[in-house]
């Protein structure tokens, strides 16, 4: 016979810490898991570990400002809310005292101007959003960049090697087994993209690096609108 469970034992839901019971209220008021990640500018792994792993304490403050800002002041804007975030959240400090490392995976740009930052399906997911941190740095240094996206066949408008699709660059396509092709856009020979405006177009898509390329793949007549992006490399160089 098993054990008869104890009485007056704590809920999972009443365990859970400062950070997770705010991401709850913000999900209750509409907001998605992702959403929040956004809002303090972090990946949604994170907001995740809040519930799995205990952790967001450092966020605490920034959170109940977006909070307040939503239940009071009825502001809904993802950017505004995450201005809010920003100006209230502290970076941890090492033993010394000294400012801590984000734990991330880094994306160098060297003094060159070359970065190259690649997402897959999972990132895509949700934005995309370690690639953001390299577009905004890229827009500061002035610099150029360029993007390889991965898509199934289907989803591109023009046929692999087109000059419409991506003038000027070397036409090899990589096809692969399972009906996908990599595409690449901008290079340093035909002069890419401008960082900066690329930025603008993350920041108007709330930081959303995948819809922000989706967007302009889109309105650029390359890929369908229904079309989904598997993978996706950025690339930064300085111009000549």
């Amino acid at each position: 016979m098993p054990p008869r469970p104890r009485r007056n034992q704590p809920s999972k839901r009443a365990q859970l810490n400062e950070a997770a019971r705010l991401a709850d209220r913000l999900q209750q008021a509409g907001y998605t898991k992702r959403d929040i990640a956004r809002i303090i500018d972090r990946d949604p792994s994170l907001v995740s570990q809040f519930y799995t792993r205990n952790k967001g304490a450092a966020f605490v403050p920034a959170l109940q400002q977006v909070l307040t800002a939503v239940e009071t002041g009825g502001i809904t804007d993802l950017p505004e809310l995450t201005a809010i975030a920003s100006r209230h959240t502290k970076r941890r400090t090492t033993a010394s005292g000294a400012r801590a490392r984000v734990r991330t995976r880094a994306l160098l740009i060297t003094p060159t101007g070359s970065g190259t930052g690649r997402v897959g399906a999972q990132a895509i997911a949700s934005g995309s959003s370690r690639l953001r941190p390299l577009i905004a740095e890229a827009a500061r240094q002035g610099l150029r960049l360029a993007f390889t996206v991965r898509l199934a066949k289907t989803g591109y408008l023009h046929p692999s090697g087109s000059r419409t699709d991506s003038p000027g660059i070397r036409r090899d396509v990589i096809q692969r087994a399972d009906h996908t092709e990599e595409r690449s856009y901008g290079s340093a020979q035909t002069g890419g993209h401008d960082a900066a405006d690329f930025a603008r177009r993350v920041d108007a898509a709330g930081g959303d690096v995948t819809a922000a390329v989706h967007q302009w793949l889109v309105d650029t007549g390359r890929i369908r609108p229904d079309a989904h992006i598997l993978h996706l490399e950025v690339r930064t160089w300085r111009p000549r």
